[in-house]
């Protein structure tokens, strides 16, 4: 039961398939570090794209704070100026009323 295992290859069939293999092997290691060195290059393009994405949404968000910064200026001058605008008639009435009495002592003709 012990008997040695006996092959009965041609040494030199057996190295140049040997040989085959190691250079088929080499070359699929060789095309899977230029996949490797691909993909780095392209993990380094998508790490700069999110970095200048992140600067991006951080210059919006400051935009957005000031765009909202300004809104609410803005609708504080329009409420100013609505209340302004509440005081312009009654001023206007009152200048109105007054040239029109000052109108009617100048004129003599006309009875008071």
């Amino acid at each position: 039961m012990n008997e040695p295992i006996t092959v009965s290859y041609v040494l030199e069939e057996f190295l140049k398939e040997l040989k085959q293999d190691i250079k088929d092997v080499n070359s699929k290691i060789d095309s899977l570090q230029k996949d490797i060195t691909d993909l780095k290059v392209e993990v380094t393009e998508v790490k700069t794209e999110v970095r200048n994405i992140k600067e991006d949404v951080k210059t919006l968000k400051e935009d957005v704070k000031d765009l909202r910064k300004e809104q609410t200026f803005l609708s504080q001058e329009i409420a100013d100026l609505k209340g302004v605008k509440s005081l312009i008639i009654p001023i206007v009435v009152a200048i109105a009323t007054a040239l029109l009495t000052l109108l009617f002592r100048l004129i003599p003709n006309i009875p008071h």
